[in-house]
Parts: structure tokens; C-alpha cells; sequence
């Protein structure tokens, strides 16, 4: 294993060639000026449809939460006037009375003195 090691880290290196070889030239390893002008354009169409697809989602995600709040206040509107349709709603008067200041509740009677 050693022996390995060491002829890894003894082995030189290739020479980095000053040019290219015979017979390629410098368009057939290059993108070029098209290259990067339709790969600036990928990332822009990209970008723009991610944009575009948050700005959907969340137009969907506040649809949802309006339409849910929505059907909780229709739901607590249908519970509420089905407990004053049976009576076992609580009445709306104030606590300490009605308006006359006698401590009675509206729908109630008085006793008699």
C-alpha cells in the first residue's frame, strides 16, 4: 500500500500544453458568444418562471385561507341561528340587564310583588 502511495506522489505531472492540439481549433472546445447568450437566456426564462410559480402558489394558499375562514364564519352563523331557532342560544342582552336598569333579562318575567 505504501509502495502505492509513494509512486502516486513521486510520478510527475504532465506538462500543461501552451496551445491546443493539431487539428481542433478554439470554437470546437468553446461555447462561444452564442453559447453564452442562450445560456444567460435559459437563467432569465428560469428565473422568471420560478418568480411566476411563487406568486401562483402563494395567490392559491390565500385563496384557501379565505375561502376556509370563510366557511368557518358561515358555519358559526348556521350553528348560532340554529341554537336561537331552538332557544338554547345565549340571549343578546348585557349581563347586568336590560335597558330599564331592572336586572331582568328580556325574554324572562317578572315576579309580581
Amino acid at each position: 500500500m505504501h509502495h502505492l502511495l509513494l509512486a502516486l506522489a513521486t510520478t510527475p505531472s504532465p506538462l500543461p500544453t501552451p496551445s491546443l492540439r493539431e487539428g481542433v481549433s478554439e470554437d470546437q472546445i468553446t461555447p462561444g458568444l452564442w453559447g453564452f447568450i442562450m445560456t444567460a437566456f435559459f437563467v432569465l426564462a428560469t428565473t422568471l418562471l420560478i418568480v411566476d410559480m411563487v406568486r401562483r402558489i402563494r395567490r392559491v394558499r390565500y385563496r384557501a385561507q379565505v375561502e376556509e375562514e370563510r366557511m368557518a364564519a358561515a358555519a358559526a352563523a348556521d350553528v348560532d341561528a340554529a341554537d336561537a331557532h331552538d332557544g338554547t342560544g345565549t340571549p343578546d342582552y348585557d349581563a347586568e340587564g336590560d335597558e330599564s336598569g331592572t336586572g331582568a333579562a328580556p325574554d324572562r318575567s317578572q315576579p309580581r310583588d
